[in-house]
């Protein structure tokens, strides 16, 4: 099975239990204002140009024969100041196991497990399943939305050892409108994990005047009941990726 990621991370101790090395899914069904992974919403590898070195030289404009710059529309080769960045590579569930194995070879007993984010992983439930399948005997983690039909979230969820799951807003037209997706599935999931899932922890990002009003902050507490709950603080540094992406932040002052 192939599948579409954006990055490998190692000695992540933020992703789950321990050191863990981190693969970031690319891919996402939900359009969150204040994403802080943007080159992950798009399933498709895209070019993250570097303005602030570019000198406006033209050189990746200029015709190349290079098969993997056909689908840009301008050489990623050229560039004397490597202004350009290719994010989001094609790999198989056996490569990628076999690339991830190494990482955790390195740590030896001190390894805590990997960990899948994203994008969204459940994304891609085929792919996921089949490298979580050629990770078995790690401890495996998600970071997820939980935005995905029932049966796949139960499926990825059984193979688990731990789940971090993002509740954002409580109320249904609020996420709508600020996540592009309405909420009663990832709701619904929540309730499956809470009754019948692995060890978990809830997390809500502290997005200023959206997810860190005094009402949603109450109404989500009344959701979590007796589950782990982490409020994240806000990282405004993110926004430089729109720019590199050609994509407008929603958040930019």
């Amino acid at each position: 099975m192939i599948g579409t990621i954006f990055d490998i991370k190692e000695m992540a101790v933020h992703d789950g239990p321990g050191i863990r090395t981190t693969v970031f899914f690319k891919g996402c069904p939900l359009r969150c204002k204040w994403c802080h992974n943007p080159e992950g919403l798009s399933v498709k590898p895209q070019v993250m140009w570097k303005k602030a070195r570019c000198l406006n030289c033209g050189s990746c404009r200029k015709a190349c024969e290079h098969e993997e710059c056909r689908p840009f529309g301008r050489c990623i080769h050229a560039c004397p100041e490597n202004c350009l960045e290719i994010t989001g590579r094609e790999v198989s569930s056996r490569e990628l196991a076999a690339e991830l194995r190494q990482s955790a070879e390195i740590l030896g007993d001190e390894f805590g497990g990997f960990t899948f984010s994203g994008g969204e992983p459940l994304a891609q439930p085929e792919f996921l399943l089949e490298l979580m399948a050629e990770l078995q005997g790690f401890h495996l983690c998600i970071e997820t939305s939980g935005y995905a039909q029932a049966d796949v979230f139960r499926s990825v969820i059984g193979k688990l050892d731990f789940v971090i799951m993002d509740v954002k807003l409580a109320d249904t037209e609020l996420h709508r409108a600020y996540t592009g997706v309405d909420n009663g599935q990832i709701l619904e999931n929540l309730r499956v994990l809470q009754q019948s899932g692995p060890p978990h922890v809830i997390r809500t990002p502290l997005i200023p005047g959206i997810t860190d009003t005094g009402e949603n902050l109450n109404a989500i507490e009344e959701l979590v009941g007796e589950s782990v709950w982490e409020k994240i603080p806000f990282n405004a540094a993110a926004g430089a990726k729109y720019e590199m992406l050609g994509m407008e932040w929603f958040l930019k002052k």
